[in-house]
């Protein structure tokens, strides 16, 4: 428990206005995306890297935890007050600070966010291609703290690809700078890549230097309808081995296409077992050429039909589906636990099957979407938590997924990250080895364990 004298030092830190107590915003930084909830004591809101430092200070002082968090949109529970104390909200440090069109880079704090940062970027002719599909409302510091993917990672990589340098916080409440907006820097161990993907374990990003590329000239978009699913997941191999890397390569399975046409009614053929999206872009000429070549590929593989986008308007209407699978998928049963088994290209066909086999196995409704060209499938497990017969099924299933996933040679999370719930299963993927390094470094950065505890690696004892 918070002291009265450690409430009072909060608020002197942040100020009266920053700081809150209340039960009411209490429990609204008690969940994220997930089923996991835990109550902190305080919620404060600092606006300056000096506040931070100062609060995590206290933090060794006092002993107790502190949960960085941007706008609560994770997927693994990794903005949880798994141990209470204090959830350190970012959201208010949102400035966006600079972009630079000559050596190609922007300057932001933590609280932007994602799409806000893409559009500021666009009216100059550059990209910042990271694109979570949370991207309308999740922060930049949540995506470095989560290696955060999304749609085009597949031709232009994740955050990590596209973060510089950082201004950080470290557990002990010291500041540090790490990398440079060079186009090249090999001093010393990389702390920048380091932090990114720690899960707010290892430091608070404050201030993060984004790379940005040249906006592509042009995009050509197509769908493809299969009516076997096999034949859908050769295709994205065919793809890729052909020499085409698409922007985006995403995929929608028989239930979740069924789900989406209950919600939507766009249109999409009941009675298809699968449906590729893709987008080529850059040049016009080789947009348009590397189209053409997958168009070749997707009739080779027997799709049923392939639908192409003339203008922007078609492109919106071929990308509503997929924008849609999720919050189509959470109106069929009234829990639903999306999960991020990510596995090599040419393993797709196994996955996909496996996870069907496991769906039928559990008596369980799962739809499977994602982002298929980089091998990153959305099994999503639709149950009841209510149900407690059915909710263990729905566990199991879980965890067969994750072995299915490492037995193809994958891994347990392409994008969404560890946190909370993936954290029993991390040494079934690292080994005792890797864990205990992990640890260590953990412990050298926090020796007190105050920042973002009883997350990823949990500690010796499983906690």
């Amino acid at each position: 428990m918070l002291s009265d004298a450690v409430k009072t030092r909060l608020r002197e830190i942040v100020g009266p206005a920053n700081f809150l107590d209340s039960l009411e915003d209490r429990i609204s930084y008690s969940y994220d995306a997930t089923l996991y909830q835990a109550m902190p004591e305080v919620a404060v809101y600092p606006e300056h890297a000096e506040q931070i430092a100062a609060i995590l200070r206290l933090a060794n002082e006092a002993g107790f935890a502190v949960t960085p968090r941007g706008a609560g949109t994770g997927l693994s529970g990794g903005s949880i007050a798994a141990r209470g104390g204090v959830v350190l909200v970012l959201t208010r440090m949102n400035h966006l600070l600079e972009i630079n069109t000559d050596d190609l880079f922007a300057v932001a704090e933590p609280g932007v966010i994602t799409a806000d940062l893409a559009a500021a970027v666009a009216k100059h002719g550059l990209l910042y291609p990271p694109d979570p599909a949370s991207q309308a409302v999740s922060t930049l510091g949540g995506n470095v703290a989560e290696n955060a993917g999304g749609l085009r990672g597949l031709k232009y990589g994740v955050t990590r690809n596209y973060i510089l340098a950082l201004d950080v916080v470290t557990p002990t409440g010291d500041l540090l700078h790490t990398g440079s907006v060079t186009v090249k820097c090999a001093t010393g161990y990389d702390l920048t890549q380091l932090i990114v993907g720690s899960e707010g374990t290892l430091g608070v990003a404050t201030k993060i230097w984004c790379k940005l590329v040249p906006l592509p000239e042009h995009k050509e978009t197509l769908r493809a309808v299969f009516s076997d699913m096999d034949a859908a997941a050769r295709s994205v191999a065919a793809i890729i081995r052909a020499g085409v890397i698409p922007a985006t390569l995403e995929f929608l399975d028989h239930v979740t296409i069924n789900a989406i046409e209950d919600f939507k009614r766009i249109g999409l053929p009941r009675e298809a077992e699968a449906i590729l999206l893709i987008e080529t872009d850059g040049q016009r000429d080789a947009a348009r050429a590397e189209a053409a070549k997958v168009m070749e590929i997707l009739r080779e593989n027997h799709a049923q039909s392939v639908q192409t986008a003339a203008n922007d308007a078609e492109r919106a209407q071929l990308w509503a589906a997929r924008r849609a699978a999720l919050s189509s998928l959470t109106r069929v049963r009234p829990t639903t636990i999306l999960e991020d088994a990510t596995v090599p290209r040419s393993r797709i066909p196994d996955m996909v099957r496996g996870v069907r086999d496991i769906g039928r196995r559990h008596n369980l409704i799962i739809g499977n979407f994602g982002h298929a060209g980089d091998g990153n499938l959305h099994p999503t497990i639709l149950t009841d938590a209510r149900d407690v017969e059915e909710f263990a099924r729905a566990e199991k299933a879980i965890e067969e997924i994750f072995q299915l996933a490492l037995s193809l040679g994958g891994t347990l999370s392409g994008e969404h990250g560890i946190g909370m719930a993936k954290a029993h299963f991390l040494k079934n993927e690292i080994g005792a080895a890797g864990l205990a390094l992990m640890r260590a470094i953990k412990h050298a950065f926090d020796p007190n364990n105050v920042l973002n505890p009883g997350k990823m690696m949990l500690d010796a004892n499983g906690e």
